[in-house]
């Protein structure tokens, strides 16, 4: 009985300071910060690219959310591009990167503070637009899997596939958006604990949203389905907070265990 409790407690101890980190880091309001500037900043962005390289926006967030037919139809009309090809000038091509990239300083800033590691001026920017790049090649690396793998090889390969490149791609992420200064040992616990929280919101994304997109596409028309891309990216932000939050608890107990 008396162990019973201690385990009570000590899993209410692990608990409350697990909420009490991600509350000092205000990860709630950050994580609807980055939703917002995913929709008004990077999804142009992704627009513009996915039209440049003869990619298919609507079957990136289709990967990334995990969605099953109905709901992949109800976003790609969304993306449905227009009768005439659109042009851009300077201008605009600047203002599109500039904002991408505003979601990866985001993502960025967020590690900073999480691992204790002070800005580096331009070495962050530079980080930043590298970041974009490889966020790009995993989307196309992830839409790859969810075509060919889960027809090979059912779900649950797919499943062990997306954990793999989640964990390595997040892992890849800190090390980069904090220009090196932190060890990669360090950060695999964060980027670990990043690929189980990741998998599992495309679980929970793949039965929940899908159901949600299509009910609220039926309801609201086509502002319904932003609203549930929406939610998605906070979910996102939340993901991102707890994988590396969690991860710096994780070292903090192993080193209080040593000493």
């Amino acid at each position: 009985m008396e162990d019973g409790k201690r385990a009570v407690g000590r899993r209410l101890r692990t608990a409350s300071g697990l909420w009490n980190r991600l509350s000092a880091i205000d990860f709630f309001g950050h994580s609807f910060q980055l939703a917002a500037l995913a929709i008004l900043c990077f999804f142009p962005f992704l627009i513009v690219v996915a039209a440049a390289t003869g990619r298919d926006t609507a079957a990136s967030v289709v990967g990334w959310l995990g969605l099953d037919q109905r709901a992949a139809q109800a976003v790609t009309t969304l993306f449905k591009p227009g009768a005439t090809p659109g042009t851009l000038t300077l201008t605009s091509a600047c203002l599109l990167v500039l904002g991408a990239m505003a979601v990866a300083g985001t993502l960025q800033s967020w590690y900073q503070t999480v691992f204790g590691v002070p800005r580096r001026g331009w070495h962050d920017l530079a980080a930043c637009l590298y970041w974009l790049g490889a966020l790009l090649a995993y989307s196309a690396a992830q839409t790859f899997a969810g075509r060919t793998i889960g027809t090979v090889g059912g779900p649950v390969w797919q499943g062990l596939f997306g954990f793999a490149l989640a964990t390595f791609f997040w892992w890849w992420s800190m090390k980069l958006l904090l220009s090196g200064a932190v060890r990669w040992r360090t950060l695999f616990p964060a980027a670990l604990a990043t690929g189980v929280c990741w998998v599992g919101l495309g679980g929970f994304s793949a039965h929940y949203f899908s159901a949600t997109i299509v009910a609220n596409e039926q309801s609201y028309g086509p502002i319904g389905v932003v609203m549930v891309i929406l939610s998605w990216l906070v979910a996102v932000g939340v993901v991102v907070h707890l994988g590396s939050v969690v991860g710096c608890l994780y070292l903090e107990h192993r080193s209080r265990t040593a000493s």
